[in-house]
């Protein structure tokens, strides 16, 4: 990406292989707007093919991941002629942010959340399509929508797949709010920090992993993670054997095997990448 895409609802800052992206909508705990989905699917699409970009942090600003949805949009929404079915300007408003959940979920660079404050409703569902997760002291989590009168219609589906039904089932049907510890416990987050330094310390760590693994070999398991569940396992096992197979004759294969050997870091570690 030799240009960074304009933004107004995102903070966006390269730091070697690592994008770090602020949402940065204080004012209303960055609550994410239509814009805020457009913008975060327009990015992902470029960072996808940016072989410069391994990893995106995503984290909020003013002390607030994301409160969940814009409440201006619903009020914008609900003010438009009410189509039916897929015509529905509520309909279209819910589905635009699912897609871009769905595409942050299945993209091939490794997604970092760092969730403080407020991650709820739809910032509770982009934390739950993160590959690593890290929360901060003052983070509370929820699924607040049932007791809205809504449904967590996007999200649901995610947060089971993170969770499993059981606990997914406890939280939305009681719209519930949970801390950091709790969410740990559930697996929603991986780690809970004590203090705003541990928290840069962890992120720290996990940057410096994403740094050591080989891009493709980390896209391809990405990838084969995503199928379980979803086909049936010995054609599965069948295609992971190729794709195998073609790793470790590829280059990444190669080179990390010479480097093991040789005792160094592997060329993708080197500050090029």
């Amino acid at each position: 990406m030799e240009q960074l895409p304009q933004c107004e609802t995102l903070i966006l800052e390269k730091h070697g292989p690592a994008l770090m992206v602020t949402i940065n909508r204080p004012e209303v705990r960055n609550a994410m707007s239509l814009q805020m989905v457009a913008e975060l699917s327009t990015l992902f699409n470029e960072v996808e093919h940016d072989d410069s970009i391994r990893a995106v942090v995503i984290r909020g600003a003013g002390g607030h991941f994301c409160a969940g949805g814009d409440i201006k949009d619903m009020a914008g929404a609900r003010g438009q002629q009410a189509g039916e079915g897929r015509d529905d300007p509520f309909y279209k408003l819910n589905r635009a942010f699912g897609q871009m959940i769905q595409q942050v979920n299945e993209s091939a660079k490794v997604v970092i959340a760092i969730t403080e404050g407020a991650v709820m409703g739809g910032g509770f569902g982009l934390a739950c399509v993160s590959d690593v997760a890290i929360a901060g002291p003052t983070a509370k989590f929820g699924m607040p929508e049932t007791s809205l009168g809504v449904i967590p219609a996007q999200i649901a589906p995610f947060v089971v797949e993170r969770i499993g039904l059981t606990q997914a089932r406890r939280l939305a049907l009681l719209g519930l709010r949970i801390d950091a510890a709790e969410a740990c416990a559930l697996g929603i987050v991986h780690q809970v920090a004590g203090s705003e330094e541990q928290l840069n310390d962890m992120l720290n760590q996990a940057l410096e992993r994403v740094r050591l693994c080989a891009p493709n070999a980390t896209a391809e398991t990405k990838a084969l993670l995503h199928r379980v569940g979803h086909e049936p396992m010995a054609g599965l096992l069948d295609d992971a054997a190729e794709k195998f197979a073609a790793a470790i004759r590829g280059a990444e294969g190669t080179e990390g095997t010479m480097a093991f050997m040789q005792k160094r870091e592997p060329k993708w570690a080197g500050s090029e990448s």
